[in-house]
């Protein structure tokens, strides 16, 4: 089987390129843009499979479609939500949810295999696709919260905020400026709220901004302590559960 891989970030690309590797499978090369993508299609035969990221450092991938005619079949791997992965079933596209799990890669490797074609790459409506990723793109995640402070109300963009963290039964989130402001909702609400590409839920009580993160060092019970760049108010631990997902996140 003749396998490309085309990913943005070249620590996600080589995790995959690994997982593959492990199952018996040799990915061809590794593609991390549109254009470099459209030059490599262009000059060499077309694999069965393509692992396809959607988001790539120089814009979306459906822009190689506008150029090459793709003679594959393709596995999307995205972290879109629910919502944008109805594009792909309804194309008979496979997808995996970043990050990507061993397990379900196996499954759709497997998939392919036994269901899928170059034939059938013929039908994707990629344009279809398309759109409704685009819908998902603007409606998705909150990207302002609001917290009551006397008789004013202060609105925080999600961009100036290290984390969100619980306690005594309020749910808080702390900003770069180093305060704490009480907001109407709970961990478990904003945890599906949130940007996952920005935000992560490090256990119960905490979730936050892969951009505020300055330090991660090991902890007893092979969990990891996350050190942020103004917030030390408790510690943040990621739990045990956690800490193979917090690995591939920060991919």
């Amino acid at each position: 089987m003749n396998v490309i891989i085309i990913e943005d970030e070249k620590p996600s690309a080589r995790r995959l390129q690994r997982m593959l590797a492990e199952i018996g499978i040799s990915a061809l090369t590794m593609l991390h843009s549109v254009e470099e993508s459209i030059e490599w299609l262009s000059m060499n035969a077309h694999p069965d499979l393509v692992f396809l990221d959607i988001q790539l450092s120089d814009g979306l991938s459906f822009e190689i479609f506008d150029v090459v005619n793709l003679k594959s079949a393709i596995i999307f791997t995205t972290a879109y939500d629910e919502y944008a992965l109805k594009a792909f079933k309804l194309n008979s596209v496979d997808y995996l949810l970043k990050p990507i799990d061993e397990d379900e890669l196996k499954v759709a490797v497997k998939k392919f295999k036994t269901t899928f074609s170059t034939a059938s790459s013929a039908s994707i409506n990629m344009s279809e696709i398309r759109q409704l990723l685009n819908v998902a793109e603007t409606a998705s995640y909150k990207t302002r919260f609001t917290s009551k402070v006397g008789q004013h109300i202060k609105v925080f963009n999600s961009s100036a905020i290290e984390c969100f963290y619980s306690e005594n039964k309020g749910t808080y989130l702390f900003n770069t400026e180093g305060r704490s402001y009480l907001v109407d909702t709970t961990i478990d609400e904003l945890s599906t709220d949130l940007d996952p590409k920005k935000f992560f839920q490090v256990s119960r009580k905490f979730i936050v901004s892969f951009k505020a993160i300055q330090d991660i060092v090991s902890y007893s019970n092979s969990r990891l302590k996350v050190k942020l760049k103004t917030y030390n108010e408790q510690e943040i631990i990621v739990s045990r559960e956690r800490v193979k997902e917090f690995k591939a996140w920060l991919e």
